[in-house]
């Protein structure tokens, strides 16, 4: 099998047991290393730090971060996989 990427998901493939940056709907953010995925772009990741925006009382931006060992993202909430030195 060639490694050229010839689908999309392929290029997901390339980035298996790699870190990567997930951008979500909801204003959230995901890095990690990448498990798995599947063709729903259903995807699992290692050792991930999450981070949600929020406007606060002051109209400021703020975020909160939280850290998982291990995370199941949903393939319909998913905008952007790329590896973190990309964003």
């Amino acid at each position: 099998m060639s490694s050229t990427p010839t689908e999309p998901l392929d290029l997901i493939r390339l980035l298996l047991d790699e870190q990567v940056f997930v951008k979500l709907r909801g204003a959230r953010e995901i890095t990690g290393r990448l498990q798995a995925y599947d063709s729903h772009c259903n995807i699992v990741l290692s050792d991930a730090t999450e981070t949600i925006y929020d406007t606060d009382d002051s109209n400021g931006l703020k975020s909160t971060t939280k850290n998982s060992e291990i995370i199941f993202v949903r393939g319909d909430s998913v905008i952007l996989v790329t590896s973190p030195s990309d964003q």
